[in-house]
């Protein structure tokens, strides 16, 4: 048996994709947008806060200080901060707090 042909493992060929760049999200209008949605959520109701333009970074903190804040859970998706619950008024007034503009959208 040869010595030379007793590869196990190799990296430099293969089926492996370059990762993809992260995706740009599109720039908001400077105003964050509220809205509460339930659709695919079995009834259980949350808040989507849009339009802000930070990095993800930034954005995750913002959304664990609103969580916290709120006294509930949530997640960061896509660029949109989502809270469980009905929490708009608040939320509303939290951010008006930090200097943002902010609009109630939808029902």
């Amino acid at each position: 048996m040869s010595r030379e042909n007793r590869l196990v493992y190799s990296t430099e060929s293969g089926r492996i994709a370059p990762e993809p760049a992260a995706a740009a999200r599109p720039k908001g209008d400077g105003i964050v947008r509220i809205q509460r949605q339930t659709s695919g959520r079995k009834g259980k109701g949350v808040c989507l806060v849009t339009g802000i333009d930070l990095d993800d970074a930034a954005l995750a903190k913002l959304a664990a200080e609103l969580k916290k804040k709120c006294g509930c859970g949530g997640a960061v998706k896509d660029g949109i901060i989502e809270i469980q619950g009905d929490k708009r008024e608040l939320l509303k007034t939290l951010l008006e707090e930090k200097g943002l503009r902010v609009k109630l959208a939808g029902g």
